[in-house]
């Protein structure tokens, strides 16, 4: 182990820009919900079908992900993942130029396509690269990095797609600003998978490389990877929801009482809270338990959750935008548990994860209907009931079931 050190800790190093990518790329989404509404005319729940495609992919993706990334590995894994991520944004130009809104949500779908490979073989890696029981901080610190590109894309991305302009609902929205932010991209990953495909990084991930599972039933038959599944399912789809619902709350008369383009920038504030909380986390995880502060975690939430929606006002705005502080250690530690002792079904386990990464397209869109009918404040609900389920899994779903003798000797 020691002599593989040095390799891990560059191989760390390398995968802590694709963290930075795709959280950039996924919180761009924030800032074009809003666009679209406005150039399409959308009501609530037809522009949340924007998350919808994004993480629609995640379910359609994942499993064969998974498979692929067992018979070729993290490393070709996450070159595959960045081309495709590549051809989605440059989607985007004809989209933008044909005004298709349906065109829109191809080119999210390609360009999520791409990152969910990505998450199926980057997130296990780091948690192979090292130690199991420290597995869970450095997951968690590799995803504070994921959180930086969050905290930096609202700004990137309202200066580029509303172009600086003041109040884009009075002074309208061009079609062309769209493409710009995306071609950028596109050129970036291009350059990011050819710089991988000559990187020296640890040979992992290939299921003939790694022990047996003793079980017939493989990753789906282990109890605390189901539970953790569904964890995810619930952490996707709470945070997504609250971030792309964030600009619009605040921009209510009781709330924030703003445009939309500048309560766009407390989405900074949310997801910069998820970068400072993940680099805590992972000094706090050295220390004490993962599953201890991700039940914590779960809690705080929950309380945020209800200040807001009982509150208005000033309250209300930054009991909502500290949640993202909550959700800092949230995903990467509930992937961590969940794939912990898998062995040569972790590839298999990890698409399972990010499969249930769909969350982020089925709650949010939830979230829009109940928002139609009983407003945004009230539609928080649904997220404080993602986060009472996390918080079990914390205190109790996240500990695995060693299978039976019997099992094993039909396996």
């Amino acid at each position: 182990m020691s002599q593989n050190t040095p390799d891990y800790r560059f191989a760390l190093t390398a995968l802590t820009s694709l963290f930075f990518m795709w959280g950039f790329i996924t919180c761009l989404n924030d800032i074009l919900i809003p666009y679209l509404r406005l150039l399409f005319d959308l009501n609530y729940a037809q522009s949340m079908l924007i998350q919808f495609c994004f993480f629609g992919a995640y379910f359609i993706v994942s499993i064969p992900a998974g498979a692929l990334v067992s018979k070729i590995g993290y490393k070709s894994g996450i070159v595959t993942g960045l081309l495709i991520a590549a051809a989605g944004c440059v989607i985007f130009y004809p989209a933008a130029q044909m005004e298709v809104y349906g065109l829109f949500l191809l080119a999210l779908f390609v360009l999520a396509s791409g990152i969910t490979i990505l998450q199926v073989a980057a997130n296990p890696y780091v948690s192979a690269m090292g130690k199991p029981e420290t597995a869970s901080s450095r997951l968690t610190m590799t995803q504070a990095f994921n959180s930086l590109g969050t905290t930096v894309a609202p700004f990137f991305g309202a200066w580029l797609i509303f172009g600086g302009v003041a109040d884009p609902e009075v002074s309208g929205v061009s079609k062309d600003t769209v493409s710009l932010p995306y071609f950028i991209l596109a050129a970036t990953l291009v350059v990011m998978a050819l710089i991988f495909v000559y990187l020296k990084l640890p040979a992992m991930g290939k299921a003939e490389l790694e022990p047996e599972l003793p079980t017939s039933k493989g990753a789906w038959g282990q109890r605390h990877l189901v539970l953790g599944a569904l964890g995810i399912f619930a952490y996707v789809g709470a945070e997504v929801g609250i971030g792309s619902f964030l600009a619009m709350y605040i921009a209510l008369p009781e709330i924030g009482d703003m445009s939309v383009a500048s309560a766009s920038h407390y989405i900074s504030w949310y997801f910069g809270g998820a970068m400072v909380g993940r680099f805590l986390g992972a000094a706090i995880m050295q220390k004490i338990q993962g599953n201890r502060v991700l039940a914590f975690n779960a809690v705080c939430a929950v309380l945020l959750l209800l200040l807001t929606m009982t509150s208005s006002g000033t309250v209300a705005m930054w009991a909502v935008i500290f949640v993202g502080l909550c959700n800092s250690i949230m995903f990467p530690t509930i992937f961590s548990l969940a794939i912990h002792n898998l062995k040569s079904c972790t590839g298999q386990g990890s698409g399972i994860l990010c499969l249930a990464i769909v969350g982020g397209a089925i709650l949010p869109y939830l979230q829009g209907l109940l928002a139609d009918q009983v407003g945004v404040q009230m539609s928080f609900i649904l997220p404080v009931v993602c986060y009472v389920y996390i918080a079990f899994y914390g205190i109790k779903g996240y500990r695995p079931v060693t299978p039976s003798n019997e099992e094993v000797k039909q396996a």
